[in-house]
């Protein structure tokens, strides 16, 4: 990626209790839990960096250190490998510290996705013109849309939000951006955005993911928004505040797929498709689900 379209600084909120994973969440942060052999957050840390972050904030909660623990080398484990002759398993180890520099920021309170985002303010530097922002509970596959969302901000300014292209019946769970199209058709202008509206309510049926490429003038807008149901700061009021002031956002429609790691269910259809893919388990795991459908 070219210098002018990259940015160097990616915020992970991984500050969540995990409730929908408990007990296990007592103990593990839900963003360690592994996807087939690797941690999602691991799997989204590599995406940033290759979308060109050299710089990783992770955003947690007092108690949560083994998240960024995770991406600390282990000399003594690493040594232990070596000794052993276990080569693959070494590269997997120091796979994660490999990625980037990993920072913390803390979240004392929960008190929303905004809250969130701007506890980390501290953490950026003077030539941080953006921020990308990716939710570690979203993959979205096949990677490489923050790519090309920092191409739109290149050419057109502003924020870029990731967006999917959800059936009309299904559009009431989401986020709804109101847009306005471009000569790409997978590049539209956002004019507004609508929670959960009703199907025949909604302005559009492009839904937001959770990929944010964030110009830095957010973080002023979080210091003047006013907290919303449960007294949380949201991030979408922060980036309403930007359109109203006329600063340009766009999404990028992402043809593809994605995975929720946010509740058991959607963490067990990730594990599968991964599993299915891996070519050591892959094919063992495809026979037994036939015949465990069978049955």
């Amino acid at each position: 990626m070219s210098p002018s379209l990259a940015f160097k600084t990616a915020i992970v909120p991984a500050a969540g209790l995990g409730t929908r994973f408990l007990p296990t969440t007592k103990a593990v942060p839900k963003e360690l839990l592994p996807v087939v052999d690797t941690p999602g957050i691991e799997l989204v840390a590599a995406e940033a960096a290759d979308a060109g972050a050299t710089r990783l904030v992770i955003v947690t909660s007092p108690g949560k250190d083994a998240v960024v623990e995770y991406f600390r080398p282990q000399p003594e484990l690493e040594e232990t490998l070596n000794a052993r002759g276990k080569t693959e398993l070494l590269a997997k180890v120091r796979r994660a510290p490999a990625l980037l520099t990993v920072e913390t920021a803390i979240q004392e309170q929960a008190l929303g996705l905004g809250h969130a985002v701007a506890c980390a303010e501290p953490n950026l530097d003077g030539d941080d013109d953006a921020v990308a922002v990716l939710l570690p509970d979203d993959l979205v596959l096949p990677t490489g849309v923050l790519k090309r969302m920092a191409q739109v901000r290149a050419e057109r300014g502003g924020s870029v939000l990731c967006a999917f292209d959800i059936p009309v019946e299904q559009i009431s769970a989401y986020g709804v951006f109101d847009v306005e199209d471009t000569a790409d058709e997978d590049v539209k202008v956002v004019r507004g955005m609508v929670e959960k509206p009703a199907a025949k309510d909604a302005p559009s049926t492009f839904a937001a993911a959770g990929r944010y490429l964030l110009d830095r003038a957010v973080f002023d807008a979080l210091k003047r928004i006013t907290p919303g149901a449960g007294g949380e700061l949201q991030l979408t009021d922060a980036i309403a505040m930007l359109i109203a002031e006329g600063a340009p956002v766009h999404v990028v429609v992402h043809r593809g797929g994605r995975h929720d790691l946010g509740n058991p269910g959607g963490f067990l259809r990730a594990a599968v498709d991964f599993a299915l893919d891996h070519p050591e388990y892959g094919p063992d795991l495809r026979e037994w689900l036939r015949d465990r459908i069978k049955d």
